[in-house]
């Protein structure tokens, strides 16, 4: 038996050992950091060691490494698994292809661009249109504010920059805005940060009246981020509303799309990105609300000419056959690129446009679940509204830092918690699409049972006895 062989069996028995351990222990053991490297020997040295002792190091890895498949984590904008996707990202890493030049990627060009094309269709983007898989939804923002950039101002893409361009985000947006804000040139002190309605969605009037500001006081407005499903709330911005702002005035519109942007997979949710075809660019992530493995981001433009402005570079020692449509590496950020279309691609061949549309709309039913079950039970306070996957709620004016907190540290659940406005809050997120009604009990079950019996925390027994 070859070398390859024998990994994969031993591959295929460490599975086994990860399955069985999600199903008897779906929160795993937790090692306090600080005691990380004296519990788990993750020591790398000189001399080899034999399989067997390899086998058993990896089996302690798995036992110890957080579970995001489970039924019981509720914690970050991922969460699951899809299997068919789990197998193509498998098929991908034995292939090991890179993505830049149809010469080494062959037939996976194809399966990217086919990807790109049916996104593109179902958000109205015209023959002009394509797009490209970034390393996630933060790069996506990356590129899309680049090319922004590169649209109003042209000379700076040889010269640097030269004009005071300005963007505008709302303050509900995902944080990789200041950054890129940063990386591009632009500054973070250029950010306009647009405030939002109480249900978390940007106030476009708040937009219009700082963009007719920032004119007068000599700025170019050049970019506006709108959020499709907002890291806290869920929410999502106005982009009709939006559009007629910079269409108006001359503005590249940008939906970020990374946690619900998959919405446009379903007949009955797609109205929340209602205005998207108007957009300058849109990007999803199919490592999120499809459950495909980390990471799994697409960022489609209107008219591919910006991509290829903002990104083509010549190569003669890498682009050597073949024209620019096959040869991916001219449209993208990097040029070694793994290829991250093939999962996504094996899930959607599996289950089609309506199998993707069932698991998109199982998290809203899951949500739906949730939020009766909060607002039917007076010991909680809601804050989240509906058409979000992100439950935010209080129990029994439990401080909800301290709770997340002692739920992971205890094993119990993993769920995180977040603010708005001036509220702080537990933040449940449905994104598991494999999970059941039942599985959304169990949730709050766990949690109460929790609160009621955990003697080392008698300052939650306290604040619960007192609301």
């Amino acid at each position: 038996m070859s070398s390859i062989s024998k990994d994969l069996v031993l591959f295929n028995e460490l599975v086994d050992v990860l399955i069985n351990e999600e199903e008897q222990h779906p929160v795993a053991d937790r090692i306090d950091a600080d005691k990380l490297y004296d519990t788990v020997d993750l020591s790398l040295n000189s001399n080899p060691i034999i399989d067997e002792d390899l086998k058993n190091v990896l089996k302690e890895v798995l036992a110890t490494t957080p579970k995001t498949a489970t039924n019981l984590f509720f914690n970050q904008l991922f969460g699951g698994r899809q299997g068919k996707a789990v197998l193509g990202d498998l098929l991908a890493v034995m292939l090991n292809n890179s993505m830049y030049t149809y010469k080494v990627a062959g037939p996976q060009v194809g399966i990217e661009q086919e990807i790109i094309r049916q996104s593109c269709n179902l958000i109205g983007y015209g023959s002009q249109s394509n797009g490209t898989f970034p390393t996630g939804g933060s790069m996506s923002n990356y590129m899309a504010l680049v090319m922004a950039r590169d649209a109003k101002d042209p000379d700076c893409r040889l010269n640097g920059m030269s004009k005071p361009l300005v963007v505008y985000t709302s303050k509900e947006s995902h944080y990789s805005n200041a950054k890129n804000a940063s990386f591009a040139g632009i500054g973070r002190n250029n950010i306009r940060y647009i405030p939002a309605y109480k249900e978390g969605r940007m106030l476009a009037s708040k937009l219009e009246e700082q963009i007719i500001q920032d004119i007068a006081d000599g700025f170019i407005p050049t970019y506006v981020n709108c959020t499709a499903g907002t890291t806290v709330l869920g929410a999502f911005d106005p982009i009709n509303e939006l559009a007629d702002i910079t269409e108006k005035y001359g503005i590249w519109l940008h939906v970020d799309g990374a946690y619900s942007g998959s919405v446009i997979f379903s007949e009955k949710y797609k109205h929340l990105v209602a205005g998207i075809e108007r957009s300058n660019s849109f990007s999803y992530n199919a490592h999120k609300m499809l459950g495909t493995p980390m990471t799994c981001s697409i960022i489609l433009v209107n008219d591919k000419k910006q991509l290829h402005d903002s990104f083509s570079n010549d190569a003669e020692y890498l682009y050597q056959t073949d024209g620019d449509d096959f040869n991916l590496g001219k449209t993208s950020f990097q040029c070694g690129r793994r290829n991250d279309a093939l999962k996504f691609w094996t899930l959607w061949k599996s289950v089609g446009t309506q199998g993707l549309e069932k698991i998109v709309d199982q998290q809203f039913d899951l949500a739906d679940e949730a939020r009766e079950y909060v607002s039917n039970h007076p010991d909680y306070t809601l804050y989240s509204y509906e058409d979000s996957i992100s439950i935010c709620f209080n129990y029994k004016n439990i401080d909800p830092a301290a709770l997340c907190t002692a739920l992971y540290e205890h094993q119990i659940t993993v769920v995180g918690f977040g603010a708005f406005q001036e509220e702080t809050f537990v933040r449940l997120v449905t994104i598991n699409a494999n999970n059941e009604k039942v599985d959304i009990l169990n949730f709050f079950k766990v949690m109460e049972e929790f609160v009621e019996t955990a003697p080392q925390l008698p300052q939650m027994k306290e604040l619960a006895a007192q609301s």
